[in-house]
């Protein structure tokens, strides 16, 4: 320190061109950040008031903070009739059993059916027409969860295990 206080006592006019030249130096160095803080301040007026769309920042956070509310209260409300429907088509008819037979060896064309029609819980029903040369008969017999109290044929089995591997 001694020997600074001495160097500007023994060449005065060379400390103050220093000083002199490190006063410029910081003048310039705030002038540069006083245009950087300007054009950043503009910067910030333009994102906060909205200059071209006329809709400050606030208020579109608070216009998309509002439409994804919306949104969350649409996509709840359309879970629940999604659940709904869920429910409503597992008790639907979507498991199918076809078997088509001849009921009698002079009749030919397998003009007899089964037609076991489940829902997904195999419960429904087994539907079986027998076509002869004088008349016709048509069964419905309950399904209740895979098996009928009733004593199926073994064409109405079949119908019966082609509906329930129906199932995907």
């Amino acid at each position: 320190m001694n020997e600074i206080v001495a160097f500007i006592m023994n060449s005065p006019e060379t400390a103050l061109g220093a000083f002199v030249g490190v006063i410029v130096l910081l003048l310039v160095l705030v002038m540069v950040l006083f245009v950087r803080l300007s054009s950043l301040r503009s910067l910030y007026e333009k994102m906060m008031v909205g200059e071209e769309s006329g809709q400050s920042m606030e208020k579109m956070l608070l216009n998309h903070i509002e439409e994804t509310r919306r949104v969350a209260e649409e996509n709840a409300k359309l879970r629940e009739e999604n659940a709904r429907i869920d429910a409503l088509l597992k008790t639907a008819i979507t498991r199918v059993g076809v078997v088509r037979f001849s009921a009698f060896q002079d009749m030919g064309s397998d003009l007899s059916y089964a037609v076991a029609m489940l829902d997904a819980f195999n419960n429904g029903v087994v539907f079986s027409s027998i076509f002869a040369r004088e008349d016709s008969r048509s069964y419905v017999k309950p399904i209740d969860n895979g098996k009928s109290m009733y004593t199926l044929t073994k064409e109405e089995e079949q119908a019966l295990k082609n509906a329930i591997g129906s199932a995907k």
